[in-house]
């Protein structure tokens, strides 16, 4: 049997924390399954070789240029399914849209949310009740990427890592400004952490980021950093599962290091602590002064009211715990 899981989110932590439930369906059909996912999800970097997934089809649904936009791309994307002649598919969505294309793709068995509940919802709760009742089984919310141990231990070599130092992946990077703590903060925290504690840096981040990166590798932490910057995803992840901790922005690299079973301390200041921050034990959330989890959401903005010492404190005691 050939089975779809459709996945319409944009980004790569929003990729991430549905692994945990098509994995869960590909246990239950007992073979992997095909996945409909934006190109901004960049499941073919990171996911391209998984055991769980059989087919990655990008959605492509750019602004009048994609072929999947628009009526014409409606017709376009029921081609393409047509063609695979699936059989069953689960839809993580509550749109009409992909009902409409799943019944005319000739797909008889098809799983979706509810349609038009999409507002209110908790990406993590509603993608895990949806899962639960259409398997009839319990599933985690942990995510978990698999990587070869062969590739794991390439990287340790080419990198040098060693018990000697504390190897920490920091995320540099975000999705926008509000969303990104100040660099010199990171900066005075690393170098207060390298006075105690001997430590090497693995920058998240890309070329876009570069001007951070330069700032960093530009101080006393230069000589005991590497920058992911020239990397693929596919590169950079047996280095991040080397590594003893993540400390950094809410971002791609903190949902991939998290499913990678690292310890991550993660700095929320502008985006939903209760989305992205709770489906994973390995998650501490750091949020600005006088808001909590429930209340750090989209439009907090509290990027400048968290403080070096409170990460610092959690940092230290991650790497000598």
């Amino acid at each position: 049997m050939k089975v779809l899981v459709i996945q319409p989110r944009m980004g790569i932590g929003d990729m991430v924390l549905f692994l945990s439930y098509i994995r869960a369906i590909a246990e239950k059909e007992k073979f992997p399954v095909s996945i409909l996912v934006k190109e901004s999800s960049r499941a073919n970097d990171f996911l391209k070789n998984d055991k769980d997934i059989d087919k990655i089809i990008t959605l492509d649904r750019k602004e009048k240029s994609g072929i999947h936009d628009g009526i014409f791309g409606f017709y376009n994307l029921i081609k393409t399914l047509k063609k695979e002649n699936f059989e069953k598919v689960y839809i993580f969505s509550s749109s009409l849209r992909y009902a409409l294309i799943a019944n005319f793709s000739g797909i008889k068995k098809i799983y979706q949310y509810r349609l038009f509940k999409k507002q209110g919802q908790n990406i993590v709760t509603a993608a895990k009740k949806f899962t639960e009742q259409s398997l009839g089984t319990q599933v985690s919310t942990e995510p978990k990427l698999y990587l070869d141990e062969k590739l794991i231990n390439d990287a340790k070599k080419k990198y040098n890592f060693s018990k000697e130092f504390k190897n920490i992946c920091v995320g540099l990077s975000a999705s926008g400004p509000t969303k990104r703590w100040n660099i010199e903060k990171f900066i005075d925290t690393f170098t207060k952490i390298s006075k105690e504690i001997p430590c090497k840096f693995y920058l998240a981040g890309g070329k876009s980021d570069l001007p951070l990166i330069e700032k960093f590798k530009n101080t006393s932490l230069g000589k005991s950093s590497v920058s992911f910057e020239n990397m693929t995803i596919n590169e950079t992840l047996p280095i991040i599962a080397n590594c003893d901790l993540y400390v950094g922005n809410d971002t791609g690299w903190l949902h991939l290091s998290t499913a990678l079973n690292l310890k991550s301390i993660a700095l929320f200041m502008d985006s939903p602590v209760m989305a992205y921050g709770k489906y994973s034990s390995n998650i501490k959330v750091i949020v600005p002064a006088n808001e909590t989890e429930a209340t750090t959401t989209h439009n907090t903005q509290g990027k400048d009211k968290i403080n070096v010492e409170e990460v610092f404190d959690a940092v230290k005691n991650n790497l000598i715990n």
